[in-house]
């Protein structure tokens, strides 16, 4: 009863009932990170899904999704039985991956329009959650998190893909980012250096009252 009073508490919070984060936020510039190319020679997607297990009949999605690099390299990993759901705020970007993935013959791809303090995911459905060289871009983190936590399985990850250096040059400090993951209601799993950047991996951990939730200094 518990955890289902905090879960029902969050979705009759506002998002300003949440702190906003004490850092800079940097403005979405792009639908895209890098060139595919130059990800792949890096091996950054293969990485990636390594770590975090992703497989076949995993639902994963793919939060930030922009152009869809992470989703129509997931899709075919996670096969007919599984799913992505491709997530963005930008509705232009949604229409783009749409037509991509009509294009590529890819069946196995939902979209959704979410906010910037709220995902807008199934609750309770999501295997792995990728937020990729995106995280710095959120203006409403903790909302956000606090959300995504409840459309997490119970033995889900979160996977966040950021640059070691700080939000007003696209990127996030370590400890910056798991002291706001883990203020919602995550569990640090694992941070991984990879090709570019650094992995960081999180599990669901015990729900917080979103009144208790306390914004992390930079």
């Amino acid at each position: 009863m518990i955890l289902l009073s905090a879960a029902l508490l969050a979705a009759a919070q506002p998002a300003l009932a949440f702190p906003l984060p004490q850092r800079q936020v940097a403005p979405v510039v792009s639908p895209s990170w890098d060139s595919e190319e130059r990800r792949d020679r890096a091996n950054e997607a293969k990485q990636v899904m390594r770590i975090t297990g992703i497989k076949p009949g995993h639902v994963v999605a793919d939060i930030g999704a922009g152009t869809g690099y992470y989703t129509v390299r997931v899709a075919p990993v996670v096969g007919p039985t599984g799913k992505v759901i491709a997530q963005d705020i930008v509705p232009r970007y949604l229409t783009g991956l749409r037509a991509r993935v009509r294009r590529a013959g890819i069946k196995n791809v939902d979209f959704v329009l979410g906010s910037p303090s709220d995902p807008k995911l199934p609750s309770s459905g999501v295997d792995v959650a990728l937020l990729i060289h995106m995280y710095h871009e959120i203006a409403q983190p903790y909302a956000l998190l606090y959300r995504l936590r409840s459309a997490m399985k119970p033995d889900g990850r979160v996977a966040i893909v950021d640059l070691e250096r700080s939000a007003e040059f696209h990127g996030m400090p370590k400890g910056l980012l798991v002291c706001e993951v883990e203020a919602v209601g995550f569990t640090l799993v694992s941070v991984t250096d990879i090709q570019p950047g650094y992995l960081a991996v999180f599990k669901p951990a015990p729900a917080k009252d979103p009144r208790s939730v306390k914004a992390c200094r930079a």
